[in-house]
């Protein structure tokens, strides 16, 4: 049978899905227009981008951002809402491919980046359903397992307290017998990921930084000793730029998006669960996600909607197949809920680099960017930010930033590598379905 996605509106192709009908307005903001000058533009209005701004505002620096939709219109405001601490990597494989002068800093910066998350949250108010519960990273399989083995004991080599699992205490924790074992990561958690960023954009204007959205750079030049954004009616004039566009860039910053491979990832959402099975389901609220190659992610909002996300893009031939794999995970994961429909289905960018790692990027005399997140881009986004804006400003020098200064050269293999992810996604999610 064919499986078809409701008509109904909140269920989108494309877009914010439920974290738009959930997440409290953002703030008014206008589209640039005239011209206006600032020490530090910030172009991109994703958690880069509003980090970067609100800490340039509290420092004093005259700042400008803006976006060319809305706030957390990209990836931001569109991915799971799971707050990491690292990297996809193993602990040891981020100190071999960032190398011994950056490797151990980048650990340590990002393990320390959710409690930043946390701390911004609560300093400035932002309502985004955050739960500093931890992870799980949960193994599927008998290779699963061992991997999580080792990451466990590369992390508690450096002395990082995360707990492994086995698998009855994974079972309690997911209420789902699908996992042998788990990872506990206490460092993590779950938000709102949309509404998050509507917070650090409310936050960064109440500092006094220039928000403006519907406001895209279509030109890009030298003007003096600093440098003109072009915008549909009107130009930003600053002496230091921050690009913070990532995998949405588009021209005149289409080397950012150039050098990393797309892949696109989607989730789906049930209705609120019945109180017995919010017993059941996570009762501890952390977020989960499994070791497959083709990964599950699932987690709880604070209304108890279950959100279960993989890998796929909901496009016009693919969304049914995704959909219906999609129900059947859900199936075998919590085959106590019975039936439970989706009433939400939306999807994003994550933007890939070949190493896994971030990009640093110097494009030009004070022009800077940190893309290429691999998919851990709440946390590092936040962090990151924070980074650029002290550059910026003077602050910060690049041998400071805990990554290594990189060319922004195109990925020769990024076409066939995002057929492959879409095509092979599609490909594992319909016969996954079908059994």
């Amino acid at each position: 049978m064919r499986c078809r996605l409701p008509r109904a509106s909140s269920l989108t192709s494309d877009g914010p899905g439920l974290w738009a009908e959930t997440a409290p307005p953002a703030p008014p903001t206008t589209p640039l227009s005239g011209t206006v000058a600032a020490q530090v533009a910030v172009v991109g209005g994703g958690y880069t981008g509003l980090s970067a701004a609100r800490h340039l505002a509290c420092a004093g620096v005259s700042v400008v951002l803006v976006e060319a939709g809305g706030i957390g219109s990209g990836g931001s405001g569109r991915n799971v809402g799971l707050v990491n601490a690292g990297l996809w990597l193993m602990p040891d494989e981020v100190i071999t491919r960032a190398g011994p002068r950056h490797g151990d800093r980048l650990l340590d910066a990002l393990g320390g980046a959710p409690a930043l998350v946390w701390d911004l949250v609560a300093r400035h108010g932002i309502d985004c359903e955050a739960r500093p519960n931890g992870t799980l990273h949960c193994a599927a399989d008998a290779r699963g397992k061992a991997a999580l083995e080792t990451r466990h004991a590369q992390w508690r080599a450096r002395r990082v307290e995360v707990a492994l699992l086995g698998a009855a205490e994974t079972h309690a924790r997911t209420g789902s017998r699908a996992y042998r074992a788990a990872l506990l990561d206490p460092r993590a958690g779950t938000i709102q990921p949309l509404a998050y960023a509507r917070g650090l954009a409310r936050a960064a204007i109440g500092a006094g930084a220039r928000v403006h959205t519907d406001s895209p750079v279509t030109g890009f030049t030298e003007a003096g000793s600093g440098y003109r954004l072009s915008l549909p009616d009107g130009a930003l004039m600053a002496e230091t730029v921050i690009l913070a566009t990532n995998t949405y860039s588009t021209a005149p910053f289409e080397r950012i998006r150039a050098a990393q491979s797309v892949l696109p990832y989607f989730n789906f959402a049930t209705d609120p669960l019945p109180p017995d099975a919010l017993q059941a389901v996570l009762p501890g609220g952390e977020g989960a996600w499994d070791t497959r190659k083709i990964l599950t992610s699932f987690r709880r909002d604070a209304a108890g909607r279950l959100i279960l996300g993989s890998v796929g893009q909901l496009g016009r031939f693919d969304a049914g197949l995704h959909r219906a794999w999609a129900e059947r995970a859900l199936r075998r994961l919590y085959p106590q809920l019975g039936a439970q429909p989706f009433r939400h289905g939306w999807w994003g960018r994550i933007g890939t680099t070949q190493d896994a790692l971030p990009r640093l990027c110097r494009h030009a005399p004070g022009i800077w960017s940190i893309s290429g997140y691999n998919g851990r881009g709440i946390a590092p986004g936040t962090l990151f930010g924070q980074m650029l804006a002290d550059l910026a400003r003077g602050a910060r020098h690049a041998e400071d930033i805990p990554l290594p200064l990189a060319a922004l050269a195109p990925d020769a293999m990024r076409l066939p590598r995002e057929v492959t992810f879409r095509a092979g996604s599609a490909a594992l999610h319909l016969l996954s379905a079908r059994v």
